[in-house]
């Protein structure tokens, strides 16, 4: 009987296990709610920031690109609209598919990958282009974005034709100036190297015509002592010839 009555709860231990529980409760489900918080869905677009073609070349598609994290609701919508010198426009609203309009939209969602066509382009179509990702069946802000734009310019071609002429001209100009200051460097550095040469020739020549100079000194010094030691015993030999010839003379 004592451990029976040791198991039974009393009302006041009955309020504090359901007191419990109901703190658990919210404890959990404010845990559940910051799970999902941190894995809102959020998506991300790139797309070009500029383009610029001649109005000849009949169509220019712009791509865009998109990746997307914790969204799992559904299949991703594309969205196009464009800016231009009149108002904003909402393209492609009936999804642009055919090939025969104005616009042709490509999608490859699974890739993450969209395209707009803008066909027999005009001057008039020169706009900034945005591009739109969103989930429909997502409630969540991040769920829908769009790129910054991407500015399409489209040009005559004179005026192509001056740019290139422009292109051309100051190339040309830079041309000549690299040729010219490489013919002046290579004519400072022959007459650089001649100049050298020159010195190095007049210094061999004075060193020659030094070297010639104490040869002839050397030669004539020579010469006359050689002159010299001839002389000497000729005047010996005629001074005793003449004095034997007194000494026979003499009785």
């Amino acid at each position: 009987m004592h451990s029976a009555h040791h198991h039974m709860h009393t009302p006041q231990e009955m309020e504090t296990v359901a007191g419990g529980r109901v703190i658990l409760g919210l404890e959990i489900s404010l845990i559940l709610s910051y799970v999902g918080a941190a894995h809102d869905c959020m998506v991300l677009v790139h797309q070009p920031p500029y383009l610029e073609v001649a109005h000849t070349q009949g169509a220019v598609t712009i791509q865009c690109s998109f990746s997307h994290d914790g969204c799992f609701s559904g299949q991703p919508k594309s969205l196009w609209f464009r800016y231009g010198a009149d108002q904003p426009e909402n393209l492609c609203s009936d999804g642009c598919t055919g090939d025969a309009g104005k616009f042709t939209v490509k999608e490859a969602l699974t890739e993450g990958e969209v395209s707009l066509t803008i066909n027999r382009v005009t001057l008039n179509d020169s706009a900034i282009y945005i591009c739109g990702i969103a989930f429909p069946s997502s409630k969540q802000p991040g769920a829908k974005r769009t790129g910054e734009g991407t500015t399409l310019v489209i040009r005559e071609m004179q005026e192509l034709h001056r740019l290139h002429s422009l292109l051309i001209a100051i190339l040309s100009l830079l041309s000549i100036y690299i040729t010219g200051a490489l013919v002046i460097f290579i004519i400072l550095s022959k007459s650089k190297a001649n100049s050298l040469r020159n010195k190095e020739t007049e210094d061999s020549q004075k060193k020659k015509s030094a070297r010639r100079i104490f040869q002839e000194i050397a030669q004539e010094l020579y010469s006359k002592r050689h002159v010299e030691t001839r002389q000497q015993p000729e005047k010996g030999n005629t001074y005793e010839n003449r004095r034997a010839l007194s000494s026979y003379e003499r009785p």
